[in-house]
């Protein structure tokens, strides 16, 4: 397995980490907000999980930046991975599999 965990500080990120720790399952953490996605790395993530799945509704940044009017179209997306606070965190990829939160009954399957 190659394990990325792209978090944010948080409970639902530290549940994710703690999952692959107590299973020695090693992973490579990136800090979401911080380095955000590549084109390529969204793209393959959108893929798996659909767009609807990676917008943050409930954060200040959705309504600051209009994304309720935007939509999910080419300008969304656009906004989407200029602004890295926009996505729900954790994004947990393996591969070209990927889930967005605390999702171990679809980890477990990975294994």
């Amino acid at each position: 397995m190659n394990i990325q965990i792209y978090g944010a500080k948080g409970f639902e990120t530290q549940k994710a980490e703690r999952y692959f720790k107590e299973r020695r399952i090693s992973y490579q953490y990136i800090d979401l907000h911080k380095y955000g996605l590549s084109k390529g790395e969204y793209e393959s993530i959108k893929a798996s999980v659909g767009i609807r799945e990676l917008i943050n509704v409930d954060g200040k940044d959705y309504e600051r930046l209009n994304m309720r009017n935007l939509g999910v179209g080419k300008v969304a997306e656009e906004v989407l991975l200029k602004n890295p606070k926009l996505f729900n965190a954790p994004i947990v990829r393996n591969g070209k599999k990927a889930t967005v939160g605390y999702k171990p009954e679809i980890w477990e399957q990975w294994e």
